[in-house]
């Protein structure tokens, strides 16, 4: 992992990020521009769409709508930050459950399913409007 986020650091493709509940760690998020990833293949992507990935710390962490809260509060904030941004998207696995109801709770809206190399997924956007989901 080191190295994958030292790669990360270094480019311009993703942010990796530590959440921080006072001093105990317990989310990564990845934050990352859709039109440098393998996702933008996937759907007819905006080249200012916003992408993230998230793992929450340990299973005490779990199963608490902490993963709701903090993809809402991220979602929010992305949005905020860059006002070209119109959608912040999310591809899990569309058999992880507890991921899939997390980022609904955090209104990602599900905008069918994708085939990945790794995967097939679930499409979630959250749309600054309606007008900004994709067709």
């Amino acid at each position: 992992w080191a190295e994958e986020i030292e790669t990360q650091l270094a480019g311009h493709h993703s942010l990796p990020c530590l959440v921080t509940e006072g001093t105990r760690e317990i989310a990564y998020v990845e934050i990352y521009r859709v039109c440098l990833d393998r996702l933008a293949a996937a759907y007819p992507h905006r080249e200012t769409d916003l992408g993230v990935h998230i793992a929450v710390g340990g299973r005490s962490d779990t199963g608490r709508g902490l993963g709701r809260r903090l993809l809402a509060a991220l979602a929010d904030g992305l949005l905020a930050a860059d006002p070209a941004c119109t959608r912040v998207v999310a591809e899990p696995d569309i058999r992880n459950e507890p991921s899939l109801r997390a980022f609904a709770a955090a209104g990602f809206r599900h905008s069918g399913e994708i085939t990945l190399p790794d995967k097939t997924a679930a499409l979630l956007v959250r749309p600054r409007s309606d007008k900004d989901l994709p067709r």
